[in-house]
């Protein structure tokens, strides 16, 4: 073997080695992919849709709505109950069926959710499009709320979520803004179906007297007077930082009448009064 031919073998064989592993590379990044579509599956539920493929068989190929009792018609078989299976299990059930039954042998069936009604969280308050959205495989809370079109800019922070389970309802409330700024994902919850997601209206405080804008206008974490003053457009010429008033309801609702420096925070429903300079 001279060294032109020694040359080509190795590259073959190089070649042929590359190629084994991008195929085996590959076959494990389907792997994993089918593994996890299965993982995210959801499950059937009364009002879904689903399309039925037998394949090589168009004639029992069908589009069928799961019944209010979890049923679904099938040609051949009549009615087959699939209300709480995922829909690799009731593929299963009707191969199954379809062989007890000496109709087919082998079958390969496939079934996909058109929709799926059943699996649905509702989405209300500060969102672009407030309604109900399906929970299709496995979706988060921010998985939800970007299906809604996110927050507006008068939404909150804070994101409250109230879950149903059997007689009880519980309430988790997120801070959607300190958990992207630590990173801390473990609450960005997993929701179920028939979850419910509220967006409340961003705090607000307000600021009247000799301000140059007067009005309400969205309170800032750690905001202060100062700041506030700021967002207003500062003083008017008439204006004075002396003696500057705040309006504040404690917690038993009585409104109380506060002296503040304009290092004070701001607190939500603040009303800040500037009061006009006598000299």
């Amino acid at each position: 073997m001279d060294k032109w031919t020694f040359k080509a073998f190795i590259m073959n064989k190089t070649k042929l080695l590359l190629l084994i592993l991008i195929f085996v590379l590959s076959w494990t990044v389907y792997v994993g992919s089918a593994v996890a579509g299965k993982l995210k599956e959801s499950v059937i539920g009364p009002g879904d849709t689903l399309k039925i493929f037998v394949y090589g068989h168009p004639d029992l190929t069908t589009d069928t709505k799961v019944s209010e009792t979890g049923n679904v018609t099938f040609p051949l078989l009549g009615e087959i109950f699939v209300g709480g299976l995922t829909p690799s299990a009731a593929e299963r059930k009707i191969v199954n069926l379809l062989e007890s039954r000496d109709i087919l042998r082998k079958p390969q069936v496939n079934i996909f959710a058109a929709s799926l009604q059943s699996q649905m969280v509702s989405v209300l308050g500060y969102v672009r499009n407030q309604g109900r959205y399906p929970i299709e495989g496995k979706r988060s809370l921010t998985d939800i709320l970007a299906m809604a079109g996110g927050i507006m800019p008068d939404g909150g922070e804070v994101v409250t979520l109230i879950r149903s389970d059997g007689d009880k309802s519980t309430k988790e409330v997120i801070d959607v803004l300190e958990m992207i700024r630590s990173s801390d994902l473990t609450r960005n919850l997993i929701v179920r179906s028939d979850d419910l997601i509220y967006v409340e209206r961003a705090p607000r405080f307000y600021i009247y007297g000799e301000v140059q804008r007067a009005g309400a206008y969205r309170l800032e974490r750690n905001m202060t007077v100062m700041q506030a003053l700021s967002v207003g457009g500062g003083l008017t010429q008439r204006g004075t930082e002396r003696g500057l008033r705040i309006q504040r309801r404690d917690a038993e609702g009585n409104l109380q009448v506060l002296t503040v420096n304009s290092s004070d925070w701001v607190q939500p429903d603040d009303v800040i009064y500037i009061k006009e300079s006598l000299f």
